[in-house]
This record gives C-alpha cells, sequence and structure tokens, in this order.
C-alpha cells in the first residue's frame, strides 16, 4: 500500500486513497453498486470516493476493506491514517465563502505537486503575481463584489505563493505569452512592479521562466493557458487543470495528458532561454 508523502494535501490523500479502495474493488471483481450496498450507499457515492470528490467515514473504508478481504492489520492502517489525513482542511478551506467550488480543488492539487507546468496567455500566472497586480485583476473579474471579498481572494493568491519557499518547494516552470506581459493590467505603475517582481524571482533555484515572445508568431498552445501538475505518489497520473469563466476542468487520462506535455514541450523548445529572459523583462519593462 502506497500512503501519501510529507507535504502532501488532503485532496491528494482523498485521490490517492480513492484510487486504492477502486483497485482493491477491482482486482475482487465487486461491482460499484455492490459495494455501495454493503456500506448501505448508493453506486455514485463509491463512485465519488473513488475519485476523491468527497470526505470519507473511517468507517465506511473499513467496512469496505473488510469486503475486498483486506483483514491484515498491516494492510489496513495506512488507508485508514490516510482517512484522518484525507478529512484534515486545508487553509484555503478558511475562504470558502469567497472561492468559487470548482477552484477549490485546484488549490489543494497544487499545494500538493511535486513539479508544477504552466503556460499563461492572458495573465501572469497567480503564483508569480504580486499584490497590487493581483488585486487588480481580481477587482475586474468580481464586479460589484464587497471590498472586503475581494480582500480575502487577494489574499488566497498571496497565501498560495507561499508554497514556493517551503522547505521542498514544488518546481515551478512557466512559460508567459507576450501579451500577458504588455496587457496593462492595473495600470502602468501597476504593471511595472509586476514585470521587475518577475525580474527578481527568475534566479529562484526551483523556477524555470520563459516568454513566448510576438515575435515567434502562431505557436503550438492554440488551444490557450493550462497547467500541468504531477505528484511525488506514484499511484497518481499528472493532471492538467483547465480553467473557464464558470468552471474548470481536470483531464487525467494518459492520451489526453500526453498531448499537452507534447504542447508544453514545443512551447518550452520556442520561447526565450531561462537564461535570456531576464534581459526580455528588462526591455518589456523599460517601455512602461
Amino acid at each position: 500500500m502506497t500512503t501519501a508523502q510529507p507535504g502532501s494535501g488532503p485532496t491528494v490523500r482523498r485521490i490517492l486513497l480513492g484510487s486504492q479502495l477502486r483497485r482493491l474493488r477491482e482486482e475482487k471483481g465487486i461491482s460499484r453498486e455492490t459495494a455501495g450496498y454493503h456500506i448501505r450507499a448508493s453506486e455514485s457515492k463509491i463512485s465519488r470516493m473513488e475519485l476523491g470528490r468527497v470526505s470519507f467515514k473511517e468507517r465506511d473504508v473499513a467496512d469496505l476493506l473488510t469486503f475486498y478481504q483486506v483483514t491484515d492489520e498491516a494492510e489496513r492502517a495506512p488507508l485508514l491514517s490516510l482517512v484522518r489525513e484525507a478529512n484534515t482542511a486545508g487553509w484555503w478551506q478558511n475562504f470558502n465563502d469567497v472561492l468559487p467550488t470548482w477552484f477549490q480543488p485546484y488549490v489543494g492539487l497544487e499545494e500538493s505537486a511535486q513539479l508544477i507546468r504552466t503556460y499563461e496567455l492572458q495573465f501572469i500566472p497567480g503564483l508569480l503575481q504580486t499584490e497590487d497586480y493581483a488585486r487588480a485583476i481580481i477587482t475586474q473579474g468580481s464586479s460589484g463584489a464587497p471590498v472586503d471579498v475581494i480582500e480575502r481572494r487577494v489574499s488566497v493568491r498571496i497565501n498560495r505563493q507561499k508554497l514556493l519557499y517551503r522547505k521542498n518547494p514544488p518546481r515551478l516552470w512557466v512559460v508567459i505569452d507576450e501579451a500577458a506581459l504588455r496587457r496593462p493590467i492595473g495600470g502602468p505603475k501597476v504593471m511595472r512592479a509586476q514585470i521587475e517582481h518577475l525580474i527578481n524571482l527568475a534566479p529562484l533555484q526551483n523556477l524555470t521562466l520563459q516568454v513566448m515572445p510576438f515575435a515567434f508568431g502562431g505557436h503550438a498552445a492554440e488551444g490557450g493557458a493550462f497547467t500541468i501538475l504531477r505528484f511525488p505518489e506514484m499511484d497518481l497520473p499528472d493532471v492538467v487543470y483547465l480553467e473557464q469563466l464558470t468552471g474548470s476542468t481536470y483531464l487525467d487520462k494518459r492520451e489526453d495528458v500526453d498531448r499537452y506535455m507534447e504542447v508544453y514541450n514545443r512551447l518550452s523548445v520556442d520561447s526565450t532561454t531561462p537564461a535570456s529572459t531576464p534581459e526580455v523583462l528588462r526591455r518589456i519593462v523599460s517601455e512602461y
């Protein structure tokens, strides 16, 4: 049995526990409907549990393990321990009132990732934003929202950035389209400070920063912005995150992830090198 690595958040623990329950059920040839009946639940609840989309009751997991003939205490204990860890609230759950429900799982996945690859077309990625730049974007996208709601959303974005400086931080690989650097979010002063912030961040050992220049013309990421998350747990597949105006999509099928990886690899080859990126940023910031 594989247990979560140190630093993994509750979102990944739920996914990991669910995937292991699914594997045990399938090994015994038991249907979701039959498993659900055994714990007085529906087939859809078993499906949600196996996808890590709901919290777990220790009694339900214990009953399922017994039903799946996992009776050795040495095998049961790690999974029952995962139940308690999976139900631990992440820091972002204190902001449930201002975060869309579809975005909350992403914060948990980001918190647990070992490697984050992201391509951004319209904005500077959230993990690299200054507070003023973040406030300008959030205010623009939250028309009519009270000031305290906007400030709590800004707080979430800035808190997410702490993972870059923690012990054993994830590796962050970012390709920013030049369009995002030239779109004056918040006005010239805010934008100048934002690009200077990127220049200051560029030397971070766990950050690879590149720019997709206008001069290149058309490029591989014709579908727009996306993020690929990789986790330290071998049981978990890479996840592609796509965000829309009113929702998000999470892709983990191998063929989907492979396609996005091909695009990202092409972007990284066609963009500025990490060594030349600070100079490109300095040229752009001098124009503000």
